[in-house]
């Protein structure tokens, strides 16, 4: 067995423990939240709480649709989708801005978690709070730990009101025992109000990615069909996390090649839908992700530069290496700081860096490898020896 997935001694210790998870749908994407409980659930109980919300909803249709989708969830009883891993839709009302409704999303939420944790019998859990619109009762449900979970600048985020989700971050700062953060410029902001803050940055499910590499994966149809070379995206298409002018740019100036995108479109996408070359092939299951990586030459990170990106830690970085693939990227420091990616500073080098990689396309069994310490299992580890940490002080 590798030694980056054995047991490590830290996480052995957290064994036959309770876990709260204020997190997104569990139904959604895995994301780093994801990995992290379902390693915990190995040998805890976990009690995944589904987005409470922490941007304003729209008279939109696709916001509308959502609160009603919400509304059916939260009538079903707590379900277990996994072993040890149950899941509980709270009914809240997704706004936070005047204190009559945080009052009473406050009692609500606290009655349905608490409700919840009294069927599971929970006792003194660990809350790691990945949603600071949490901040309302994190604290409040017994917990033995509160560990703030920070992967995003919320407050940069399209969508947010930055006074509100701000002073509820800030409550969730004053009460959590651990933060935890996943890129340099959240630390130097979450670390000048809590003490005890650490960077641990994301990790990569590994040995799922690495099936790109191997004979018997096979490339979907949609995909081997179409001229190469192909760049690829997998990922949200949305207006905070991808650049639509710069993909249609690259597109424009390399013809010849194919530009796929697979992920969940909340964005305009037409002046990309207007051009051949480009392929938008929508949502597709998180297993299938190493099939299509393995018809990728080059793998794209097209975010806009803002706020929000340059805090951002993209888990699609190490997902594509861990599929060996050769990656261009704007100029996002945490995809810097890997120093495996092309940088393009501006739309020009973007495109400059993609014709380089189309150069010397496809996957690498070598480039893959340099992503095997970089495991879920490593970074849970890490988190664990903090908590453990605060319990012998």
């Amino acid at each position: 067995m590798n030694q980056d997935v054995r047991p490590s001694v830290a996480a052995e210790q957290l064994v036959g423990r309770d876990m709260l998870c204020f997190s997104h749908d569990w139904s959604g994407d895995p994301l780093s939240k994801t990995h992290l409980m379902r390693l915990l659930s190995r040998n805890n109980r976990v009690l995944w709480v589904n987005s409470i919300g922490y941007r304003t909803p729209t008279v939109s249709k696709r916001d509308i649709s959502r609160a009603f989708r919400k509304l059916a969830v939260a009538a079903q009883p707590i379900r277990e989708p996994e072993p040890n891993i149950f899941v509980l839709s709270p009914l809240v009302i997704p706004a936070y801005g005047r204190n009559w409704v945080r009052a009473l999303n406050r009692l609500l939420l606290q009655m349905q978690v608490k409700r919840a944790m009294r069927k599971l019998n929970f006792q003194r859990p660990i809350n790691w709070v990945f949603n600071p619109a949490a901040a309302i009762i994190a604290g409040t449900l017994g917990e033995e730990r509160v560990v703030y979970y920070c992967v995003d600048e919320y407050t940069a985020l399209n969508g947010v009101s930055q006074n509100n989700i701000g002073e509820l971050e800030r409550q969730l700062l004053s009460r959590a025992d651990l933060v935890i953060v996943s890129a340099e410029r959240l630390y130097r902001v979450k670390s000048a109000i809590h003490s005890n803050t650490h960077m641990i940055r994301h990790g990569v499910d590994f040995e799922n990615f690495r099936k790109a590499l191997e004979p018997e994966t096979q490339i979907p149809e949609d995909l081997r069909k179409l001229p190469r070379p192909v760049i690829g995206y997998f990922g949200l298409m949305s207006s905070d996390w991808f650049d639509v002018p710069l993909m249609a740019h690259a597109a424009r100036s390399i013809p010849e090649a194919s530009i796929v995108l697979i992920g969940k479109v909340t964005m305009d996408m037409s002046e990309l839908k207007a051009l051949p070359n480009v392929h938008i092939l929508g949502h597709r299951p998180y297993s299938s992700l190493p099939a299509f990586a393995k018809g990728f030459d080059v793998a794209v990170i097209p975010f806009p530069i803002s706020e929000a990106t340059l805090n951002a830690n993209p888990l699609k970085a190490r997902e594509y290496l861990a599929a060996g693939l050769p990656v261009v990227s704007t100029a996002i420091p945490e995809v810097q700081a890997l120093g495996q990616c092309l940088i393009g500073q501006d739309r020009e080098e973007f495109v400059q860096k993609l014709r380089h990689a189309i150069q010397s396309p496809g996957a690498r069994r070598q480039i893959s490898e340099s992503m095997r310490p970089h495991s879920w299992e490593a970074r849970l580890e890490e988190v664990t020896r903090h908590i453990l940490k605060i319990g012998a002080e």
